[in-house]
C-alpha cells in the first residue's frame, strides 16, 4: 500500500515526511478549538461564574499541557502512533492491543458525538431530513478525508480553523452587543451551580483521551520545540479563546445548549460554524481511532490489516452511534475519560524517562525508520498499576480524579521499576519485520 495512504502506521514516520511545527499546530488548535470546547464553555458557563469558569479552564489546561508535552515528545522522537509506542512504553504488545481497543472504542463515541452535533445543528438550521440523516451523511463525509490521510486532513485544518474563528468571533459579537460585558463576567451562573474542582474535571477529561493519542499527531513533528510551542500555543488559545466564549454566551442567553446560542446569534450561517466546528476535529477522532484499532486486530489476528479498511469500518460505527444519539451521554462520557486515559499517559512517561526498561530496544532502527524487530508480549504489573490507578482516580474524593490517576500511575510504575518489579513475559515480533520476511 502506498506510504501517503498507509500514513507509516505500524513503522515510523520518517525525516522525509515531517511537517513544520505550525502545520501540525494548525490541526492541535483545530482540535482543542472544535465545537465541543464552545459545548463545554456554555456547559462551565451554566454552572459557574466567570472567573470560576476561568480557574477551571486554566487548571484543566495545565493538566493537559503536561501530559501533551511529555507525550508528544516521546512520539516525536521515535516516530511511531501510541498504540505502537505502548510496546515499549511500559504495555508490552499484549497491553498495546488492549490500549489501541479503549482508544478505538472511546474515540469512535467522541466521533459519534460530533457527528451528532452537527447533525442538530444542521436539522435546527435547515430542516430538511431528520437528525440522523444529517449525522449519517456528515459522518461519511468525515470518512472520506481521512481514508486520504494526514495530508488531506492538514489542508481541511487550513481551511476549517480560520473559518471556524471568523464565525465565532461574528457569534459572540452578534449575541453580546447587547449586553454589559462587566455585568456578563460578575453574573452569578444561570443554571444548577458546580465546583471549580467539577469544572477542572470535565476540561481535562474533554481532551484527555487527545493527550494519550499525542503521539498519533506529534509523529510528524520534527524537534521537541516543535511539540512545546504547538502544544502550549494550541489548547492555551483553544480553552482560552473558545471555552472563555462559551461561558460568557452562556451567561448571556441562560443556556448550556450551544446549538440553540448559535442558531439564536446567527441564523442560518451558523451551518457553516457548526461544520467547520466539528469537521476538525472529527478527522483526527477518527484517524487515531483507525491507528488503535489497527494496533488491536493486528495483535489478534497476527496479520497487518489495512488502514483503509478499518477506517472505513470505525467511520461507518461512529457513523451509526452519532444517528443513534451518543450526544445526549456527553458529560458522563467526560467523566469516565477523565479518569481511565490519565494512567496511560503516566505510565509511558515514568517508562520512558525514568524506569527506561526497554529504551535501548526502542532505539533499534531508529536510523533507518524501521519499527524495533521485537516487543515484550505482556507486562503483567503494568495492567495491574493501570487498573489500580483508575481506581483511585474514581474513589478518592480529595483532589482531582484525572490527576489523581495520572499521578498514582507515574508514582506506582516508577516504584516498581525500582525494585525490579517491572518484567516482561514472552516476547512477539513486529509486524513489519514480518512482512518483510513473508
Amino acid at each position: 500500500m502506498a506510504p501517503a495512504v498507509d500514513d507509516h502506521s505500524l513503522s515510523r514516520v520518517p525525516a522525509s515526511a515531517r511537517y513544520p511545527w505550525w502545520s501540525v499546530a494548525v490541526q492541535r488548535f483545530g482540535q482543542v478549538s472544535a465545537l465541543t470546547q464552545f459545548m463545554l464553555g456554555a456547559a462551565l458557563g451554566f454552572g459557574l461564574s466567570f472567573w470560576d469558569a476561568f480557574w477551571a479552564l486554566t487548571f484543566g489546561a495545565l493538566i493537559l499541557e503536561f501530559a501533551m508535552i511529555l507525550v508528544g515528545i516521546i512520539g516525536m522522537r521515535e516516530g511511531l502512533s501510541t498504540s505502537m509506542l505502548a510496546r515499549w512504553t511500559g504495555f508490552g504488545r499484549g497491553g498495546s492491543a488492549v490500549i489501541g481497543l479503549a482508544i478505538g472504542i472511546s474515540l469512535v463515541g467522541w466521533f459519534g458525538i460530533q457527528s451528532g452535533i452537527s447533525a442538530r445543528g444542521l436539522h435546527a438550521l435547515i430542516g430538511g431530513p431528520p437528525e440522523w440523516v444529517w449525522a449519517i451523511g456528515f459522518g461519511l463525509a468525515v470518512t472520506a478525508i481521512v481514508i486520504a490521510g494526514f495530508r488531506s486532513m492538514a489542508w481541511t485544518a487550513y481551511v476549517t480553523v480560520p473559518l471556524f474563528l471568523a464565525l465565532v468571533a461574528w457569534s459572540i459579537i452578534s449575541e453580546l452587543s447587547g449586553h454589559s460585558l462587566g455585568a456578563l463576567v460578575s453574573s452569578p451562573p444561570p443554571g444548577p451551580p458546580m465546583t471549580v474542582l467539577q469544572g477542572t474535571a470535565l476540561v481535562a477529561g474533554s481532551l484527555m483521551v487527545g493527550a494519550v493519542i499525542t503521539s498519533d499527531m506529534t509523529r510528524f513533528n520534527r524537534t521537541a520545540g516543535d511539540v512545546i510551542k504547538q502544544t502550549v500555543i494550541g489548547v492555551t488559545l483553544g480553552e482560552y479563546v473558545i471555552g472563555l466564549a462559551g461561558v460568557l454566551l452562556a451567561h448571556a442567553v441562560g443556556s448550556s445548549d450551544i446549538i440553540a446560542i448559535v442558531v439564536s446569534s446567527v441564523g442560518l450561517v451558523g451551518t457553516l460554524v457548526i461544520v467547520a466546528g466539528t469537521l476538525k476535529i472529527n478527522d483526527w477522532n477518527l484517524y487515531s481511532a483507525g491507528l488503535g484499532l489497527l494496533t488491536f486486530i493486528g495483535v489478534v489476528s497476527g496479520r497487518r490489516p489495512s488502514r483503509v479498511a478499518i477506517t472505513a469500518l470505525v467511520g461507518v460505527a461512529g457513523t451509526l452511534l452519532g444517528a443513534a444519539g451518543i450526544l445526549d451521554r456527553f458529560t458522563d462520557f467526560l467523566i469516565l475519560l477523565g479518569v481511565v486515559f490519565p494512567p496511560i499517559a503516566g505510565i509511558m512517561i515514568a517508562e520512558y524517562f525514568v524506569v527506561r526498561r526497554w529504551r535501548g530496544r526502542l532505539a533499534e532502527g531508529r536510523d533507518t525508520g524501521a519499527a524495533p524487530a521485537s516487543a515484550p508480549m505482556w507486562v503483567p504489573v503494568t495492567l495491574v498499576i493501570w487498573v489500580v490507578a483508575t481506581l483511585i482516580g474514581v474513589f478518592v474524593t480529595a483532589g482531582l480524579g484525572s490527576v489523581n490517576s495520572l499521578v498514582a500511575a507515574f508514582v506506582l510504575y516508577a516504584a516498581c521499576g525500582r525494585l525490579g518489579l517491572i518484567t516482561e513475559i514472552g516476547a512477539s515480533t513486529t509486524e513489519t519485520v514480518e512482512r518483510a520476511r513473508a
